[in-house]
């Protein structure tokens, strides 16, 4: 869910997920439109070409962000069977 707010200058934007995070997909779009924007007056051919140089920014960030959440369930794992407690680490280790 996203709500978005003006305050003079200023643009407030909130997502929201039920019952969730977010996942590297999101975060990756969000990230992507932070790196790069484009005008509304560009000419269409600019506006085309930043467009996509945005969808290969989420892209790589998306694989990236998907990576460091593997890693950290590694690492969240091995803490887990290291503190004696494989149960619980074969449940992290299935996500």
């Amino acid at each position: 869910m996203m709500n978005a707010m003006s305050m003079g200058d200023f643009q407030v934007r909130v997502e929201t997920t039920i019952n969730r995070g977010f996942t590297p997909e999101e975060i990756s779009l969000r990230c992507a439109e932070k790196i790069l924007s484009v005008s509304d007056t560009a000419h269409p051919a600019i506006q085309a070409q930043a467009h996509a140089f945005k969808d290969q920014i989420a892209k790589t960030v998306e694989f990236y962000l998907s990576e460091a959440v593997k890693s950290d369930r590694t690492t969240v794992f091995n803490a887990l069977m290291d503190a004696g407690h494989p149960e619980l680490a074969e449940l992290i280790r299935r996500l």
